[in-house]
């Protein structure tokens, strides 16, 4: 699965420390982040990352861009709540394309955990199917 891995400034502590205790599910999908965060979860995991530009330099859009294509199947966005963010736009965009085209997003570590259990289970085998149908659709 490809999974989107984002965190604010003050987050980012956060999702490397989730990254490394996770990486053992992690090391089994395509991982893929804005500038800095994917950076910060390379180095301390080696975890490859394919990074996209810093969130408020275009990342989120990218990532956006992707799951409005159904290219990403998982969206972790460590947000913080308590802090204006000068992209907020994209970050609303971001989450607004998530709702509708079905792609799981957690904002926050307790979420992000139930989904890499579940991902570990293989709860989200649906999505398979999800883009399997979609392609499906394209060749007609």
């Amino acid at each position: 699965m490809k999974i989107a891995l984002i965190a604010h400034d003050k987050k980012k502590e956060d999702i490397i420390r989730f990254s490394i205790a996770y990486e053992h599910i992690l090391e089994k999908h395509d991982l893929y982040a804005t500038g800095t965060t994917g950076k910060l979860i390379n180095q301390e995991t080696g975890l490859p990352v394919h990074r996209f530009k810093s969130g408020p330099l275009g990342g989120d859009q990218q990532i956006g861009a992707m799951v409005a294509n159904n290219n990403m199947d998982m969206v972790i966005f460590f947000r913080d709540p308590l802090t204006a963010q000068p992209h907020e736009p994209d970050v609303t965009a971001l989450m607004r394309l998530c709702d509708v085209y079905q792609i799981p997003l957690a904002t926050n570590l307790a979420a992000a955990e139930i989904f890499l259990h579940g991902l570990e289970r293989g709860d989200f085998k649906w999505r398979e199917f999800v883009k399997k149908e979609e392609r499906d659709e394209n060749e007609k």
